[in-house]
């Protein structure tokens, strides 16, 4: 998915909080896709306080919405540098399009991975057969030394585990003797908790990760603190056991990592490490599109396009007066 704010905020990112509490909650902000009828998604990562959790840099939660009502999704082709998207889906299906010949459908259970590196353009839309959609779309940084790997896409069905009160789906990582096989840069962990009212799941987890508990719905607590719907919670590195308690039947993603620890400039669509790497893949990313006004590329080939993508790729959002301005 893209970000498709029209004057989106310069996110410098650089990494844990100091003397942040045990549990830290990041509350949601209500960000609007597009026009009239947009989707509203929920996003609680990037923050001011917290810029990541692992490689996780970008989390946005949406639904169930009535796509009669919303219009569903349907974005355009658009780019994306630096990172990898990770698509996971409650309810509904999603077209999925690339500059790099893929062309899949994202369906409830199954993860669709795509790794954008040096430049990867991409359109999502609903299918007509859709009524309700329902999801999170993320974003994982790529490290310095794999920020431009060729472009990729991978799809994975993870067969779910289950337990007394619970079952587990692991599309990243490994959790609950499940491990995903799909390709990543960095130690990531992604999972799908459902929890069944009165259970208590335990789970160990690597003591030098961070892990973050996003809430769909349910009345849970994360090591004895209460978490909302909507909301992520943060664990620092440390523990080698997360307690997750859910008083009410409910649906969890539980994200985690090695900590980045390291500086990124995030703009838009856009991974670099400076603003001078932004404003390059921008200007390249207008003069595929046939912007003649966006400055001198610097790798016209940069940005392809979907040969069979029916949609007109979006234009971007224009640079902030100030340089962006990375933090370490």
């Amino acid at each position: 998915m893209s970000n498709l704010e029209t004057r989106p905020d310069e996110l410098t990112c650089d990494g844990r909080a100091e003397g942040a509490p045990a549990v830290e909650i990041l509350t949601p902000r209500d960000v609007p896709l597009g026009g009239p009828r947009a989707m509203t998604v929920r996003r609680t990562l990037p923050q001011r306080q917290r810029s990541f959790v692992g490689g996780w840099c970008f989390v946005d939660h949406y639904g169930p919405d009535d796509v009669a009502d919303t219009g569903g999704m349907v974005v355009p082709p658009h780019p994306h540098t630096g990172l990898q998207t990770v698509s996971w889906l409650f309810t509904g299906e999603v077209e999925h399009r690339d500059s790099a010949g893929h062309h899949a459908m994202v369906r409830p259970g199954e993860l669709n991975l795509m790794t954008a590196g040096r430049g990867i353009t991409h359109s999502e839309v609903s299918t007509p057969e859709t009524t309700m959609l329902h999801g999170a779309q993320l974003w994982v940084a790529l490290p310095d030394a794999h920020r431009f790997v060729d472009p990729a896409f991978e799809a994975y069905a993870p067969e779910p585990v289950a337990g007394e009160g619970w079952t587990a789906s692991v599309f990243l990582g490994s959790l609950l003797g499940s491990t995903s096989p799909v390709t990543t840069w960095s130690a990531l962990l992604g999972a799908e908790l459902r929890l069944a009212a009165g259970t208590t799941l335990e789970v160990d987890v690597e003591a030098g990760h961070e892990h973050g508990l996003l809430v769909d719905h349910g009345d849970v607590d994360l090591e004895a603190t209460t978490v909302a719907p909507g909301e992520l919670a943060y664990v620092a590195p440390g523990l080698t056991r997360l307690t997750v308690t859910a008083r009410t039947d409910a649906l969890l993603l539980l994200l985690g990592g090695e900590p980045l620890d390291e500086t990124i400039v995030m703009w838009w669509n856009f991974i670099g490490r400076s603003h001078d790497d932004i404003a390059a893949y921008r200007a390249n990313y207008q003069a595929a599109i046939g912007d003649d006004d966006a400055g001198e590329p610097t790798d016209p080939a940069q940005f392809g396009f979907a040969p069979d993508d029916p949609l007109t790729p979006l234009p971007a959002p224009a640079l902030p007066h100030a340089r962006l301005r990375p933090r370490s």
